[in-house]
C-alpha cells in the first residue's frame, strides 16, 4: 500500500508554479499541511497544525517539506520521537539561525538538531541563498538524513526554475520504497534531477 502524502510549504506557502502545488494538483489523494498564517509563521501553531495532519493521515504518511516547511518537521519531530511517519523528504531548509534570516522566521531558531525517528532525505543546493551547503551537510549529519545535492539549483522552488521536478519525484518514490526501514544510512547523492 502506497502511504499518504502530506505536502508542508514553507514560508508564504507555495504558489501555483511550485513543485509542490503542481504534485498536489496531479495527485488529487495528497493533502496540503494548510498553515493559518502563512506570512507570520509561529512555530507552536505550525507544529500543532502538522500533528493534526499526521493524526488524521489513514496510515504513516510522507512527509514532503519545503524551506520552513522542512524545518517544522524537525521541530515537531524533536517533540515527537514516537512519531507515525514512513518518511520525509526534506527540500531546501531554510536556516532561520543565518544572520540574513528575515525576522518572519527568526521565532523557528534554534534549528532542531534531534534525529528524526524516521526515514529521510535532505535535498539541498550548492547556492541556495537560504542554506549554506555546509549548514546542509550538518543537519543532514544532525537528522540521520541521506543528503542529495542538488548541484547549483537556488532554493529549488518556482523562481530557481523549478516546476513539476521529476527528479523530486524519483526522490520521493526512492523514499516510499525504503520507508520499511526505520534506520536509513546516511550519505551524499548526486545530481540535479
Amino acid at each position: 500500500m502506497t502511504p499518504p502524502v502530506l505536502i508542508i510549504p514553507g514560508w508564504n506557502d507555495s504558489g501555483p508554479g511550485h513543485w509542490q502545488t503542481l504534485w498536489e494538483r496531479a495527485n488529487p489523494g495528497w493533502t496540503r499541511v494548510e498553515q493559518a498564517d502563512w506570512d507570520h509563521p509561529d512555530p507552536a501553531e505550525w507544529i500543532a497544525t502538522l500533528d493534526r495532519a499526521v493524526k488524521a493521515a489513514a496510515a504513516a504518511p510522507l512527509l514532503v517539506a519545503h524551506s520552513l516547511g522542512a524545518l517544522a518537521v524537525a521541530a515537531w519531530a524533536a517533540a515527537r520521537p514516537d512519531a507515525r511517519v514512513a518518511g520525509a523528504l526534506l527540500v531546501a531548509p531554510a536556516d532561520v539561525e543565518r544572520a540574513d534570516a528575515p525576522a518572519e522566521l527568526r521565532p523557528f531558531a534554534p534549528v532542531p538538531m534531534e534525529r528524526l525517528p524516521f526515514p529521510s532525505i535532505l535535498v539541498a543546493s550548492r547556492d541556495d541563498p537560504h542554506l549554506a551547503w555546509s549548514r546542509a551537510e550538518a543537519l543532514a549529519a544532525a537528522w540521520g538524513a541521506r543528503l542529495h545535492d542538488a548541484g547549483l539549483a537556488g532554493h529549488l522552488n518556482a523562481d530557481a526554475g523549478f516546476g513539476p521536478w521529476p527528479g523530486g519525484e524519483r526522490l520521493l518514490a526512492e523514499l516510499a520504497s525504503e520507508s520499511t526501514t526505520q534506520d536509513p544510512a546516511p550519505g551524499p547523492t548526486g545530481g540535479r534531477g
